[in-house]
């Protein structure tokens, strides 16, 4: 199998197929599956982040200074963005984007309109940047690039599972909003299908990439997933979402077993 089938299959993978699972539980919508899938997905978005994506990048650079700093710019670049409406859906800080999963139950009277269109531009932004970093990361090496997607994976289904129910909640029906999120994801297939012929053009800014896909993936689990988390204090729930976490990153860690033996 060549880079590039990897390539297009994982963003297949990480686009359409997370669309359609964010699907099943949304129309479930049960909230709890949501917060369940939340956890994992932190546990293996950092999991990627420390365990494969920043050594490897490591390996390819020659100055883990400028590396470091990269990250550090990284996650201030995404700060940035996320207050200028890109990487976020609405652009005050009550809105139903903001809200848990479980309070994102009833329609919001002015939220029509406004909300579906600033999810597919967020969203297909933001599905972009994944096809880039799975390009990245595939044409890095094949292990590093599973590990990646399948991080990518588990924060997009929790991620697209409240893009679905605000659409819904925002007067759109269920194939009008599945449709819309579908022809979002398509986003992730461009960008990884660019990228894979963009870069091997220019291998060396390949380490930059990863540094700034570790960026994006520091700064979703700790500035975007692990706050709502917070909202929970239960002890029971504490420990189900430490268990969860620690789920995400052993999952990473046993692809790596895996593909290595």
């Amino acid at each position: 199998m060549t880079v590039l089938l990897w390539i297009v299959a994982a963003s297949f993978a990480g686009g359409a197929l997370s669309v359609l699972c964010a699907a099943v539980f949304a129309l479930n919508a049960r909230a709890h599956w949501v917060n369940a899938l939340v956890s994992y997905a932190i546990g293996a978005l950092l999991g990627a982040v420390f365990l494969d994506i920043l050594p490897e990048a490591i390996k390819l650079t020659t100055n883990p200074a400028v590396l470091s700093g990269t990250v550090l710019a990284g996650i201030l670049l995404f700060f940035t963005l996320e207050k200028l409406l890109l990487w976020r859906h609405c652009h005050h800080e009550h809105c139903e984007v903001h809200e848990p999963p479980e309070s994102v139950a009833a329609p919001v009277p002015h939220a029509h309109g406004r909300s579906g269109t600033m999810i597919m531009v967020g969203d297909t932004f933001h599905n972009f940047v994944d096809g880039v970093i799975i390009a990245a990361a595939f044409m890095t090496d094949i292990q590093l690039g599973m590990v990646t997607a399948l991080a990518i994976i588990a924060h997009e289904i929790p991620q697209e599972v409240g893009d679905f129910m605000i659409l819904l909640h925002s007067g759109y029906s269920r194939a009008q909003a599945l449709t819309l999120n579908l022809l979002s994801s398509v986003s992730t297939l461009i960008g990884g299908v660019l990228a894979y012929f963009a870069l091997q053009s220019v291998q060396h800014v390949v380490p930059t990439l990863l540094a700034l896909a570790a960026a994006s993936m520091i700064y979703v689990a700790v500035a975007d997933l692990i706050p709502g988390l917070h909202q929970r204090t239960r002890l029971r729930d504490t420990l189900e979402q430490v268990l969860l976490i620690m789920a995400g990153v052993s999952s990473i860690f046993l692809v790596n077993l895996v593909v290595t033996i």
